[in-house]
């Protein structure tokens, strides 16, 4: 029997992809990269449950930790990013290369992915898919059976490996054929293709950009970048404050050595983390931001709780920012909450 490996994301279109080749009698294996770019938290042995399900049907699924490649990419991406944040082709390249170290591992025939020609601006024009096939050092062992029809067959197709003949031919942005055939499949579970890749979010790009603007940027900063809103005290102090309950239980989980915690000791209101100086002048900015998002009366002194890492806490009296306090401070795209 014939081996291939899939590059699969959870989506529709992988799911299909994989769908179409284990319908030809081949065997498929199914490499899913964690990519630090997700709004959950990061999990470097994680795939989506749409993956696991896979297993169910005879794929066994590989997971490999992306997020050092991911931090080494968006730093120095060598085609560059698309509209935001987002270095896809390095990104795909790096991916795809992973797929052909396991496709010779495996001693399979080929690889193939879930990519539909003209779907996505950047990374799926026929030029990039040209780019990328080669970059990853796959050639003509990349197949995408999705939209075969449309472009040059592969040596698989050619060498009779896979029938070329049952390959697809979609083209574009509408998934009405993704959907109608996976109806007439049964398949039911995917992810939305929706709020994938937080480097193309205008809020986390410009957050990322802020970040990297002024210093290094680890896997622990990527996490914090996802929650909260964000605010510069100076070049090496960042504010973090929860928005609601899930945000601040995330951002107590991020804690690490030398942050300072704060919370309003006498009412319900957000956890703030302090992540650089914890001078005097930035406790008390960072104490009086705590209190403007909660429910503290103009003008009127309360008590914020400040607590170091691994330390005990103490008492610090300050009022609610104003609002001028919180635009000047605030990290975020111009008009944006």
């Amino acid at each position: 029997m014939a081996k291939a490996v899939a590059c699969v994301s959870g989506g529709l279109d992988s799911a299909l992809a994989v769908a179409l080749i284990q319908r030809q009698g081949i065997e498929v294996t199914a490499l899913h990269v964690a990519h630090l770019w997700h709004s959950r938290p990061f999990d470097a042995r994680e795939a989506p449950p749409t993956v696991r399900e896979m297993e169910a049907r005879g794929v066994r699924v590989v997971v490999v930790d992306g997020s050092a490649a991911d931090l080494e990419v968006v730093r120095r991406p060598r085609f560059g990013f698309g509209k935001r944040m987002n270095p896809c082709l390095d990104c795909r390249i790096w991916t795809l290369a992973q797929a052909r170290r396991l496709m010779e591992a495996e001693g399979a025939a080929f690889v193939f992915t879930g990519e539909v020609l003209g779907q996505r601006p950047m990374s799926q024009h026929r030029q990039a898919l040209d780019l990328v096939a080669r970059e990853s050092g796959l050639g003509d062992l990349l197949l995408r059976p999705l939209s075969a029809k449309r472009l040059l067959p592969t040596r698989p197709e050619r060498e009779g490996v896979v029938d070329r003949g049952r390959l697809l031919g979609i083209v574009g942005r509408s998934r009405h054929d993704q959907m109608a055939l996976a109806a007439a499949w049964g398949i039911t579970e995917f992810t939305s293709p929706a709020g994938g890749c937080l480097l193309t979010d205008p809020i986390f790009a410009h957050r990322m950009r802020e970040h990297l603007a002024h210093g290094a940027l680890a896997a622990g900063d990527v996490e914090l970048l996802k929650v909260g809103r964000h605010f510069r005290l100076d070049d090496e102090t960042r504010l973090v404050i929860g928005r609601h309950q899930a945000d601040n239980d995330r951002i107590v989980a991020l804690f690490g050595a030398g942050d300072m915690r704060l919370e309003a000791a006498d009412m319900p209101g957000p956890t703030t983390l302090l992540r650089g100086r914890a001078t005097a002048e930035n406790l008390l900015a960072a104490a009086r931001m705590t209190l403007r998002y909660c429910k503290a009366e103009a003008g009127k002194t309360y008590a914020v709780t400040v607590t170091p890492t691994g330390g005990a806490p103490t008492a610090l009296e300050a009022t609610a920012a104003d609002e001028a306090d919180i635009e000047r401070l605030r990290i975020a795209p111009e008009g944006a909450a």
